[in-house]
């Protein structure tokens, strides 16, 4: 095996993305948010991840996070800021995941895979991802497992980066987005829930996506899943940079060290069904 390909970089991400995802379903993350005193629906999530901006705007919020509602960001930015700095968000978010993910999984040895997972993002670029640029530069934490869900954050951040670009390459806007990846995912009922739309706009989203011929009824035409497949590929395509940098047998193997980890994980029950039937 020498070249690295989109299917392998999409299996290779979504191994690290199941540890990383600890951080927004985890009781203990929500626990540290909860401490701030923002009543905010998802402020937490707002404030942890777009702190390595600083105290980011609203609409740079908006502008990357992209198909969340700007009146749901509103909502919470910048009063996170009143109650904590950028800096005691990201701690609060690193260190409970730290507490979820030892809960789950204790003290394995993530050595290999922690080596292979920071060469890895070694080979990502920053221009044209703008989460991924700012969390480029925070520090590595100390401990290794933690480090592991680092190298998640990094390689999920410049993929989603990507992801924004092949959404607008599409021509679908955040709610469209949000309507046409909930069927393709079966997960329309968590996005349409946490991403802030009221029904008025879902429904106009919805009429938009029908009347492009991407939804009928049934859900997804075959012209949806065209353009779904279509979006996929191409995010697949612009997220191999760093696994390219690996190489295949390194990124294969990464795939198979953290096989384990992942399988603990999405037996435990802190993952939500959807992303647990996705494997």
């Amino acid at each position: 095996m020498t070249q690295v390909t989109p299917q392998l970089a999409r299996s290779a991400w979504g191994s690290l993305e199941t540890l990383h995802v600890v951080a927004y379903f985890a009781p203990e993350v929500q626990q540290a948010y909860d401490r701030f005193g923002v009543p905010a629906t998802r402020a937490g999530y707002f404030a942890a991840r777009s702190s390595a901006f600083g105290a980011a705007d609203p609409a740079l919020v908006v502008a990357t996070f992209y198909v969340f509602s700007p009146d749901l960001v509103a909502r919470a930015v910048p009063a996170v800021w009143a109650a904590g700095t950028p800096e005691e968000w990201a701690a609060a978010r690193r260190d409970a995941v730290a507490a979820a993910l030892h809960r789950v999984l204790g003290e394995p040895d993530v050595a290999e895979a922690l080596e292979l997972a920071r060469e890895a993002c070694a080979g990502l670029g920053a221009a044209g991802r703008p989460l991924y640029a700012a969390w480029s530069g925070a520090d590595w934490p100390e401990d290794p497992l933690l480090q592991l869900w680092h190298a998640g954050l990094l390689v999920r951040e410049h993929r989603g980066d990507g992801h924004v670009t092949a959404l607008m390459a599409a021509g679908l806007d955040p709610v469209e987005a949000l309507v046409t990846g909930g069927l393709a995912s079966d997960s329309t009922d968590f996005v349409r829930t946490t991403r802030g739309w009221s029904d008025a706009e879902w429904t106009a989203g919805e009429q938009r996506c029908r009347d492009r011929g991407l939804v009928d009824d049934g859900g997804l035409t075959d012209a949806g899943r065209a353009l779904r497949a279509e979006v996929e590929a191409t995010t697949d395509r612009l997220a191999v940079t760093g696994w390219a940098h690996l190489g295949a047998n390194g990124t294969q193997r990464l795939v198979e060290l953290l096989a384990p980890l992942r399988g603990r994980l999405l037996a435990s029950g802190l993952l939500p069904d959807w992303i647990r039937a996705r494997g």
